[in-house]
């Protein structure tokens, strides 16, 4: 049943349990994202994509991330045109063939294919990522935005911690292999398919009910001519400005982190249970800190800025930790005289384990607090997606930089300094807007719903009600 205007009815239902509930839909986006990104990421996480020889990786990446920047701009406007089923069943497809590209270099050699791959990735990455932002940030209720969040990034890094076992069981017996075995590939392969078929069951925004009865918008669709506007806007608009740096910071440190940390230090399948590690600490960090920004104050300004300020201490303990274990090596270390750890190595293999396990916290907390503070923009999904697409199109120019910088063999101190300097100078800009942008919880829920509300529609009076495409 539905309204004169084909809507659903907006009478409260309080069962958080509903398939068009908020949180049932949250999971659902967590579940394809632990297949498809999930298993990327476990895949990256190796260093030079499971190869001993980075080049090809390093190619791959920075095609990836050149597409995933101009399509994780438009992701936005795409997803309000497409819907989320079509746009998101096209973006995970390109994930098999990514990993597919892999298995066929692993006996040919021969790059181009994995760089093509590599590109086309970019787009349905920036595809999914639009839509997975525009999901998580509009569809929970305005207070539980971080507690939301921090479910789907546990959800979505189960799928690196079981990625990471895919590596490390399929190889457990060839420590000094160079590259990781077919099946390696064929496991990633099998799990994309998967979320590639889920993610058909995500619904349309006007369909996902929350608890107080209101949808996550009431646009149907929208069209191409008003989101090439909105998207061009998005330059000229400060709020976004403000967040460059930590957009651009938020994929930069993976290079370094994969390639230069796990990829230099550990042997080959001490590299996949590291991942195990580095992505089960995301899931203990994105609940830490959703639980800070929603939990610890009244205010939701002084939420944010308390989530702020413990990510940015916490990022300043780490990256001074990665600091001095970085003094101990260097690129010229890397041919010779590196003796590559081995988890059974004892006491020299646990504090180089710990910093990288500290890298995969951090990277959750600094994400999650990012997203947090989006979510707190807007409610409406139409601006939402807009917003995360522009933040996942800077957050890939950055990644496309940061592959190329490793390739042409930049010094490692010179990049980890330069992945310190970005993540410090991104927390006083969030923190002003925090202060200058987002409105406090001092009403009851249905008050501060209906300012939200005002203040999207102001940001999309521009937008037409079409009919519905999906």
């Amino acid at each position: 049943m539905g309204d004169e205007n084909g809507l659903p009815n907006s009478s409260p239902n309080h069962s958080i349990f509903r398939y068009n509930s908020p949180l049932v839909q949250v999971c659902l986006i967590g579940l394809v994202c632990f297949c498809c990104p999930g298993m990327f990421n476990a895949l990256s996480g190796m260093g030079g994509g499971g190869q001993v020889d980075h080049t090809a990786s390093n190619n791959a990446n920075t095609a990836l991330y050149t597409a995933f920047t101009i399509f994780g701009i438009l992701g936005g406007g795409i997803y309000n045109i497409l819907g989320p089923k079509k746009t998101l069943f096209i973006g995970c497809s390109t994930y098999i063939l990514y990993a597919g590209s892999f298995l066929y270099y692993n006996h040919h050699k021969h790059q181009v294919f994995v760089v093509v791959a590599g590109g086309l990735l970019g787009v349905g990455a920036g595809l999914l990522w639009a839509a997975q932002g525009a999901i998580m940030t509009s569809y929970p209720p305005h207070d539980r935005k971080g507690t939301y969040i921090s479910i789907f990034w546990s959800i979505f890094n189960m799928g690196g911690v079981i990625g990471g076992l895919i590596p490390f069981v399929s190889n457990y017996n060839r420590t000094t292999a160079a590259s990781v075995n077919d099946g390696t590939y064929i496991g990633f392969m099998f799990f994309m398919a998967i979320g590639t078929v889920l993610s058909l069951a995500i619904l349309h925004p006007s369909k996902v009910i929350r608890n107080d009865g209101s949808s996550c918008t009431n646009i149907k669709y929208s069209s191409v001519s008003v989101e090439l506007i909105q998207i061009l806007k998005l330059f000229g608009n400060w709020k976004m400005l403000l967040m460059v740096p930590a957009s651009w910071a938020s994929n930069f440190f993976y290079t370094y982190q994969f390639n230069n940390v796990n990829g230099v230090l550990f042997n080959l399948r001490t590299r996949g249970l590291n991942n195990v590690f580095y992505w089960g600490a995301q899931m203990i960090g994105s609940v830490f800190i959703g639980s800070i920004m929603d939990y610890s104050f009244k205010s939701r300004k002084a939420r944010g800025l308390v989530g702020i300020i413990v990510v940015g201490l916490l990022s300043t303990a780490i990256w001074g930790g990665g600091f001095a274990k970085q003094l101990t090596y260097s690129h010229d270390d890397v041919p010779h005289r590196i003796v590559l750890l081995d988890f059974k190595d004892g006491s020299k293999f646990a504090g180089p384990f710990l910093l990288y396990f500290s890298y995969g916290l951090l990277d959750a907390m600094f994400q999650s607090m990012v997203y947090w503070v989006i979510g707190a923009l807007a409610d409406d999904s139409e601006v939402l997606s807009r917003y995360t697409g522009f933040y996942k199109g800077i957050q890939s120019a950055g990644a496309a930089v940061a592959w190329q910088v490793d390739s042409h063999t930049v010094p490692f101190m010179n990049q980890l300094i330069a992945n310190w300097a970005l993540t410090t100078i991104s927390f006083p800009l969030l923190v002003a807007l925090v202060v200058l942008a987002v409105k406090d919880d001092n009403k009851d829920e249905e008050g501060a719903t209906k300012e939200a509300s005002i203040t999207s529609n102001r940001d999309i009076s521009t937008t037409v009600d079409y009919p519905n495409k999906e």
